[in-house]
């Protein structure tokens, strides 16, 4: 496919959490003609709260901001935690078990702000994560506590760092003639999708120039 887009996102924000209708509407919108793909940008302290009460705060402004009738629970949060690596390892566990779609972080997720489950803990988190990959929670535990997946965590987000964004979600949206597009903290369809249509039909416009006039020249 000649456009990608790569959506970095930590499973327990809930700005990502927002953007998870826009994420399915583009796949379905563009199924076939882009490959959609996700990695881990881990939260650090500087993108978490620090106490329950701020949480509850982000949480009103953020369901007023997308008209949630609905507002996210605050249960799973843990102020003491430093880190939430576990939900992310379990999720970026699954894939190696050919879970490469959404349904295990997805699950992770609103076990978190839905449901108010403390997955920061590695238990609750290979709970719910081993159940909607259908792997066994000592297989995923295994694969999550990898000094490979650690590794891999860490790459993809040092790659949303080296963008220079600090809101997840992030959709970095490219193409095979060298196009980029970095959207950071959107969870609206429209933007990220006319980025999607501008690269396609610019991919367009250079395959049907090859087709009449074929390579450029090599000097």
């Amino acid at each position: 496919m000649s456009v990608t887009v790569t959506y970095y996102l930590d499973v327990i924000s809930s700005w990502c959490f927002w953007a998870e209708p826009a994420w399915t509407e583009l796949k379905q919108r563009f199924a076939g003609r882009v490959d959609f793909r996700w990695k881990v940008a881990l939260l650090d302290a500087s993108g978490l709260p620090v106490s329950i009460a701020q949480e509850a705060w982000f949480y009103r402004r953020s369901g007023t901001l997308v008209r949630s009738p609905f507002m996210l629970s605050t249960d799973w949060y843990e102020p003491e935690r430093p880190d939430y690596f576990a939900p992310n390892a379990v999720a970026e566990a699954a894939k190696d078990f050919g879970v490469t779609d959404d349904r295990v972080r997805l699950a992770i997720a609103r076990g978190a702000v839905i449901d108010g489950r403390k997955v920061g803990r590695w238990e609750e988190s290979l709970a719910i994560g081993s159940q909607a990959a259908g792997v066994d929670a000592s297989v995923l535990e295994a694969a999550a506590r990898s000094k490979a997946i650690e590794e891999r965590l860490r790459a993809s987000t040092a790659e949303f760092h080296s963008f220079q964004v600090t809101q997840r979600p992030a959709f970095l949206v490219e193409d095979v003639i060298g196009d980029r597009a970095v959207l950071s903290g959107l969870v609206a369809v429209a933007p990220i999708a006319a980025a999607i249509e501008a690269m396609i039909e610019d991919c367009r416009g250079y395959a049907a120039y090859a087709a009449h006039h074929g390579s450029p020249p090599a000097s």
